[in-house]
């Protein structure tokens, strides 16, 4: 029994190790929309600089998943300062792009994170078959420190986001999705799930051609 214990609590923990962090709450395509043929991707995260590093990580994640696709794609952390539009008109700044052959913008937008602060309580786990209820110092040992260790308080983030594709032959809005995720251990695992999560729905979805494009 005691194996059986361990071996189910080990299966546990990777399994919870491996549970992504990011979540889609909502996704949308316009009408009558086919996946296209863009000539090259811009992947522009819209940030401020507090989260440069998250930005950064989800354009680049973005573009070489979009180009394991075989989409010319790249992210804007190469070629554009974050605030490389602002003083533009709009005439000015799809000029910009066009001049540079860009067929679509992907856009990646932070709307809202929250932090959260939860309790997490000592060792509550009960079961008379373990081990250490056979002998009376693995007892004792066991509830001392269940009862006089306490819980303690962990902080978390939910981060909120919003992803636009836009055609930019016709300026329009193609695919839109919403996506919830939580603190992440570092900001390259984030961009790295939330790519992989994008991706995978553009091509379920059909904005986007699946793996058979890659390499074209």
């Amino acid at each position: 029994m005691t194996k059986l214990v361990w071996v189910g609590f080990a299966l546990l923990i990777i399994v919870v190790g491996c549970t992504p962090t990011s979540k889609i709450t909502s996704s949308w395509k316009a009408e009558n929309v086919q996946s296209k043929d863009y000539n090259k991707i811009l992947v522009l995260g819209l940030m401020n600089v507090a989260d440069r590093t998250i930005r950064e990580k989800m354009e680049e994640h973005l573009a070489e998943d979009l180009k394991t696709l075989g989409y010319n794609a790249f992210c804007a952390c190469e070629e554009f300062d974050p605030k490389a539009f602002n003083n533009m008109t709009e005439e000015a700044a799809i000029n910009k792009l066009k001049d540079q052959g860009i067929g679509a913008v992907f856009t990646v937008v932070l709307l809202d994170k929250q932090k959260e602060r939860k309790y997490v309580p000592g060792n509550i786990h009960y079961s008379p078959y373990a081990d250490y209820y056979n002998r009376f110092w693995g007892y004792r040992s066991t509830l001392y420190h269940r009862i006089y260790e306490p819980g303690y308080y962990v902080s978390n983030t939910k981060y909120f986001w919003e992803s636009n594709l836009y055609d930019m032959a016709t300026q329009k809005l193609v695919y839109s999705v919403q996506t919830q995720s939580f603190s992440p251990d570092n900001a390259n695992i984030l961009g790295h799930e939330y790519a992989k999560l994008m991706v995978k729905d553009m091509v379920k979805h059909n904005v986007l051609q699946g793996t058979g494009r890659a390499g074209k």
